[in-house]
């Protein structure tokens, strides 16, 4: 079976890589929600014993009634609706994830219509912080989108954080995808099999990997022509690293990993054990699904 272009499949690229085929039918995953009112009792705070923020990193208007048909396989009637990915500060606990969490405010005030929300297709292990808001959320045009809001009560994965109260300004239609963040991968990650088979991202070679970061962009990315990023693309990927001596270089990774998935997370490989300081990328290389390319972007690593 021929496989769709990514750049057609949801390409908020927070559809799932599954939806790239047509064999993984319609289906509803614990990593989706149609329930518009809040169902998770009260309880956390917005700032953890170890002194973490709930907050929120990125909401980025990603599609205006832009949605593809496959995206009916992430919700029904998902297809020619709105897409807004929005990123989290830590890993959220998915149980606690309601669509009815989820406020979206236009410019001129007026409040958006949600019809579901979904973790799909940033499930694997470490990813579960990308959350995509489908709906009708303003116009880009006359009347956008301008803020989200977290109206619920939605944990981290650990419990530790409520992100009830969080809000950030949504990044505007037109605009092309920046990194967000960076942070070490931890062996302590778990995958909690919440997603479907095509949306495993690949995986570092064993040999020659000493340590993993991921980025993760505000929205999915892919080459102009709909393609994952290659040999290429992993050039331009400049990471600042730290020697014990303090002294700072730059270094490439030796490989680009968590592709074929779909999502908005890579995995750069690198083989040397120097502390990750940053990361930085080139624009005008990778796009998003409205076809917008990204600016330059650099972020520093945490974790």
């Amino acid at each position: 079976m021929d496989r769709i272009p990514s750049r057609i499949v949801l390409s908020v690229a927070m559809a799932a890589s599954c939806l790239s085929l047509a064999g993984c039918g319609a289906m509803q995953t614990e990593a989706t929600s149609t329930e518009l009112t809040d169902t998770t009792p009260a309880g956390g705070a917005p700032i953890a014993p170890d002194g973490r923020r709930a907050t929120l990193l990125s909401a980025f208007f990603g599609l205006d009634n832009g949605l593809f048909q496959v995206a009916n396989l992430i919700c029904n009637g998902a297809a020619g609706k709105d897409g807004m990915p929005v990123i989290f500060s830590a890993e959220i606990d998915h149980t606690t994830m309601q669509a009815g969490d989820f406020k979206v405010v236009t410019e001129s005030g007026k409040t958006g219509k949600m019809h579901c929300v979904s973790l799909l297709p940033a499930t694997d292990a470490g990813e579960l912080r990308t959350v995509l808001l489908i709906g009708e959320f303003g116009n880009a045009d006359s009347d956008p989108p301008a803020r989200v809001k977290v109206v619920g009560n939605l944990f981290s994965m650990d419990g530790a954080l409520n992100f009830r109260g969080a809000s950030i300004a949504v990044t505007p239609l037109a605009p092309g995808p920046s990194l967000v963040m960076a942070e070490r991968v931890s062996d302590k990650e778990v995958d909690k099999g919440i997603g479907l088979p095509r949306t495993k991202g690949t995986a570092c070679p064993g040999k020659g990997t000493v340590q993993q970061i991921r980025v993760v962009w505000a929205g999915g990315v892919t080459l102009p022509n709909g393609d994952e990023p290659g040999d290429a693309e992993r050039r331009q990927y400049k990471i600042t690293v730290a020697g014990v001596d303090g002294k700072t270089r730059e270094v490439i990774p030796a490989a680009l990993a968590n592709l074929g998935d779909g999502d908005n997370n890579h995995v750069l490989c690198l083989d040397t054990a120097d502390q990750a300081l940053s990361v930085s990328f080139p624009g005008g290389i990778l796009q998003d699904p409205n076809g917008d390319l990204n600016p330059p972007t650099s972020v520093e690593v945490g974790g």
